[in-house]
């Protein structure tokens, strides 16, 4: 089980939300570029980045904050957040993203997103599928699909996508433990899948329960920000599992 500690980003700022509500920002640090050496310092590999300015603007914000990152750190970084066109697309992975996270034009344009992964190759994709009732949630979250979970990930799955990060939005933020039912479901379901759980770890118990479920990944940000979680010691669990 891998863990990817997480750093959202609004005006340039590490932020958090809860179940993706903007109006419920709280800022953790003016210096994310600092947050994710910190990351680093505690033994983490990988690091998942979101625009959270982007995802509401249809467009890449804060490229910036990634060149910063990729050139600074030896983190492997996933981008998310905004990416609505080839010239973003490429500008992410050109200023060092190793993969992007693609949710809401997954979902409004899925023939394009074929496109990019016939043309960069399914690896460089992570699926981004947020739920919200059991329905998928695009624009930032603000807006809810009529799309079906399940349905969402096979039509992806099909065209070689493994990686997909799953966020259950009534989760998000509360730190009141993952969805379990949901990752197990989807696990049953799609057994081959490289499956992130996102949202809701509340401490190192869940991350026991998660990775005693099988789920290959899981993001955390709220509870290491709070400091619910040790960092080091999450650190060093990243290490042994």
């Amino acid at each position: 089980m891998t863990i990817i500690p997480a750093i959202d980003l609004i005006d340039g700022d590490c932020v958090r939300l809860t179940k993706g509500e903007y109006d419920t920002k709280k800022i953790y640090s003016t210096d994310p570029l600092e947050i994710a050496k910190r990351f680093e310092e505690a033994g983490f590999k990988r690091l998942h980045l979101v625009d959270l300015d982007g995802a509401k603007a249809g467009k890449v914000i804060n490229l910036a904050v990634l060149e910063r990152i990729c050139s600074q750190t030896s983190l492997t970084v996933d981008f998310g957040g905004g990416i609505k066109t080839e010239v973003d697309l490429k500008k992410v992975l050109n200023a060092g993203a190793k993969q992007v996270t693609i949710g809401s034009l997954a979902v409004q344009k899925p023939e394009l997103v074929k496109e990019w992964i016939e043309c960069y190759g399914a690896e460089t994709f992570i699926i981004g599928a947020d739920v919200k009732e059991g329905k998928i949630a695009i624009s930032g979250w603000l807006e809810t699909s009529q799309l079906e979970l399940n349905d969402f990930v096979q039509s992806y799955y099909e065209l070689g996508i493994r990686h997909v990060l799953c966020t259950d939005i009534s989760k998000d933020g509360m730190l009141q433990g993952p969805a379990f039912e949901l990752y197990n479901d989807l696990m049953l379901r799609f057994p081959a899948l490289q499956l992130i759980a996102s949202g809701g770890v509340s401490g190192i118990h869940d991350v026991h329960l998660l990775k005693s479920n099988y789920i290959p990944a899981v993001v955390i940000g709220k509870a290491i920000y709070e400091g619910l979680i040790d960092l080091n010691e999450l650190g060093m669990l990243n290490n042994e599992l």
